[in-house]
């Protein structure tokens, strides 16, 4: 999941070195909601992993 990140991320740069406005902050967005499902799931992860060790 952190590999489409750093995909998106670099989309986004791309495309606004290049002028695209639109298209980095569409890329950017995705990026950004991919980072926060990442930490959801992170965090879920975690609580699970400890629940399970007591």
């Amino acid at each position: 999941m952190l590999r489409w990140i750093v995909i998106f991320l670099i989309i986004a740069l791309i495309a606004a070195i290049f002028g695209f406005g639109g298209i980095a902050a569409g890329a950017a967005s995705i990026a950004k909601i991919i980072f926060y499902i990442f930490l959801v799931l992170l965090v879920i992860g975690l609580i699970m992993h400890l629940a399970r060790r007591a």
